[in-house]
């Protein structure tokens, strides 16, 4: 499996890259959503696990420009959003595109990093 992780907290990043790459897949990683369009324009993932908050643009915004090069079905399958934000209004946007979405910081990182890898797989 090929993973894109866009995440601009590079602790984070890291943690979640090495975990990933330890269970034997391929990670690309960027801390910026104006690259990450860069990299899903030129390159095939099988997950997109992406930060809501992010320096550049949102993670949102990441999502509606990613309507240009996925149908919705594969925007809801392939992505996994991150937030430390957890008011209704980001629930209820996050909702909308039918991704899952998981809280930062994570209450199980093993466990996290399983569901990235599994939901990947299915």
């Amino acid at each position: 499996m090929k993973f894109l992780i866009v995440e601009d907290e590079i602790l984070i990043q890291k943690s979640i890259r090495k975990m990933i790459e330890q269970q034997g897949h391929s990670v690309d990683a960027t801390v910026s959503g104006t690259q990450a369009l860069e990299l899903l324009r030129t390159h095939q993932y099988d997950r997109v696990i992406c930060d809501l908050m992010l320096k550049d643009i949102t993670g949102f915004e990441v999502l509606e420009e990613c309507k240009a090069i996925f149908s919705t079905e594969v925007i809801k399958e392939k992505f996994i959003l991150i937030t430390a934000y957890s008011s209704d209004q980001i629930l209820n946007l996050a909702t909308q595109y039918g991704c899952n979405l998981i809280k930062k910081p994570f209450s199980d990182f093993q466990k996290t990093i399983q569901f990235f890898i599994h939901n990947s797989e299915s």
